[in-house]
């Protein structure tokens, strides 16, 4: 099986209706739709929620046990998914100068790294 995609069979998250979807890995998706159509539950409550499941299932016994149980999505399959994090946009501490990389402390790795380089 190709690793280029995640395929995701038979999702039925939240609204979500029995949905079958192959998604491109190392691509930027947009998902658009009307208020309902079940934009949030395919991005959060199913992709994100299973790809941040498998990263928690590699870390040992002890360290998960500090850790909220995750639940899996209601989804016959998703293959080719890779560890995943989410950045919440209703962050109260954001200022206008605040990104990606400083809201997730990135920026402080990518400065040593490149000092380094």
């Amino acid at each position: 099986m190709s690793h280029d995609r995640i395929r995701i069979k038979n999702a039925h998250q939240n609204n979500l209706k029995h949905l079958d979807l192959e998604l491109p890995l190392g691509e930027l998706i947009v998902i658009t739709g009307v208020s309902g159509s079940g934009k949030s539950s395919l991005a959060f409550d199913t992709v994100y929620a299973e790809g941040q499941r498998r990263y928690v299932e590699t870390f040992s016994p002890y360290a998960r046990q500090f850790l909220d149980r995750m639940d899996r999505p209601r989804v016959d399959r998703i293959d080719g998914i890779p560890p995943a994090i989410a950045i919440d946009q209703t962050n109260p501490v954001r200022t206008s100068r605040s990104t990606v990389g400083t809201m997730t402390e990135l920026n402080d790795h990518f400065k040593l790294l490149f000092a380094r380089a």
